[in-house]
């Protein structure tokens, strides 16, 4: 009689364990559920808030597949303290060609001070980093004035944009846990707020205040802009393989937090999973970064840097081939009527 007693106790106990293990999974399901939906959101939210659709470009019949078409992003640092100011220069231009069929990617810095001719002005000419505030003045979108006059110069489309400013770029960096560099000469360079940072010679690690000093610094470079270049893309090509072997949701939110407010972008949301995947799938050997040769001369009193024709046509050729792109006239072809005639405006 007991044994049964016992028996029966032990099934009733076993049922009720059984029920509370289902409310248990039951709840922690639905808490999952609940959860993953706030993230999503939180993310959708984030990313939706500094997208900007800059539109098919002139140079397009058609806008471009990511997953299939090769494409150019054109790559900006703003010198803007923060997000939505609308009288900024760009401090980094950069373009990347990339295309999803040959896995590949070329990779072409335009230095600051580059005299070339700034859209919507009837060829009048200046630095290539006075074209957003040329179109701020005009009443033109800074960011297409900048995107027009970088397509003019290379004789490509550009397809996206993505811009991110000081702040941005520092939180970014310290988000993905900084950055290794290898410092090739010892310097001491200003901070964002004023400090005074110390760089060694050697490998650093570097959080995103040091990182973005880094990649700022030019004239303590025998090299100039063509060192800063070089640091700039050596900076990039770390936060691009960290941002795309992100690992946990959580690290994930709080970057689009930080995206959402300190960038902008032409990428839709629904295509980002799509653009991560692309360039995870390029190998670091078919990354080619391509370096646009240079001379100094001086224009309206101050240092601008000269690309020749040659030079130019030199590198158009490489980024169009990249992209699989044919112009269908010839940029330059007035290019000798337009040589002097330079802005007269003075930009600040």
């Amino acid at each position: 009689m007991q044994i049964r007693n016992r028996s029966r106790i032990a099934r009733v106990s076993k049922k009720r364990r059984r029920k509370w293990f289902k409310r248990i999974l039951l709840i922690g399901s639905i808490l999952g559920i609940v959860l993953l939906i706030y993230a999503i959101t939180s993310v959708w939210s984030a990313l939706s808030g500094g997208h900007n659709d800059l539109g098919k470009s002139n140079l397009r019949d058609n806008q471009i597949d990511l997953n299939k078409d090769p494409f150019a992003i054109l790559l900006i640092g703003s010198d803007a303290r923060k997000e939505g100011s609308s009288n900024w220069r760009p401090d980094v231009l950069m373009v990347a060609a990339i295309n999803p069929k040959k896995k590949s990617m070329k990779l072409v810095s335009i230095p600051r001070d580059t005299w070339v001719e700034i859209a919507n002005t009837n060829g009048g000419k200046a630095k290539i980093n006075h074209a957003a505030h040329y179109g701020y003045v005009k009443g033109i979108d800074p960011i297409k004035n900048t995107r027009e006059t970088v397509e003019n110069f290379l004789n490509i489309p550009i397809d996206h944009y993505s811009k991110v400013n000081f702040k941005g770029f520092m939180d970014v960096v310290d988000i993905l846990g900084g950055v290794d560099v290898n410092v090739k000469r010892s310097f001491t360079m200003e901070s964002f707020g004023g400090k005074k940072l110390y760089f060694r010679e050697g490998p650093m690690h570097l959080n995103g205040e040091h990182a973005l000093a880094y990649a700022r610094m030019r004239k303590k470079d025998p090299l100039g802009d063509k060192g800063r270049n070089i640091r700039q893309q050596e900076v990039l090509a770390q936060i691009m393989a960290k941002m795309v072997s992100l690992n946990g949701l959580t690290q994930f939110n709080q970057l689009t937090q930080k995206v959402g407010e300190n960038v902008s972008y032409s990428i839709r949301p629904t295509e980002m999973p799509s653009l991560f995947a692309i360039y995870k799938e390029i190998p670091k050997k078919n990354i080619e970064t391509i370096t646009i040769q240079t001379t100094f001369e001086r224009r309206q009193g101050q240092s601008v840097e000269i690309v020749s024709e040659e030079e130019k046509h030199r590198v158009s050729q490489i980024l169009q081939q990249q992209l699989e792109w044919k112009p269908k006239h010839n940029p330059n072809e007035n290019q000798n009527q337009e040589e002097d005639k330079e802005l007269t405006f003075s930009l600040l």
